[in-house]
């Protein structure tokens, strides 16, 4: 499942998993998770990292 945010709606701030960057409040982003996923499975995304995450390399490690 994919949404997209508004920045008017953004008023949190997220780490995407994409770059390992912070989403500050007020910049529009994308949130996927799993359609059998719940809430803590939700991902919030750079619409960058998000075009872009098929053809990047993982850095980072996830436990």
């Amino acid at each position: 499942m994919v949404r997209t945010v508004p920045g008017t709606r953004a008023v949190k701030t997220y780490r995407c998993p994409g770059c390992d960057h912070e989403i500050p409040p007020g910049v529009a982003h994308v949130v996927a998770w799993s359609a059998h996923g719940g809430e803590e499975d939700r991902r919030h995304w750079h619409r960058g990292c998000w075009d872009g995450r098929r053809t990047r390399t993982v850095t980072r490690r996830w436990s």
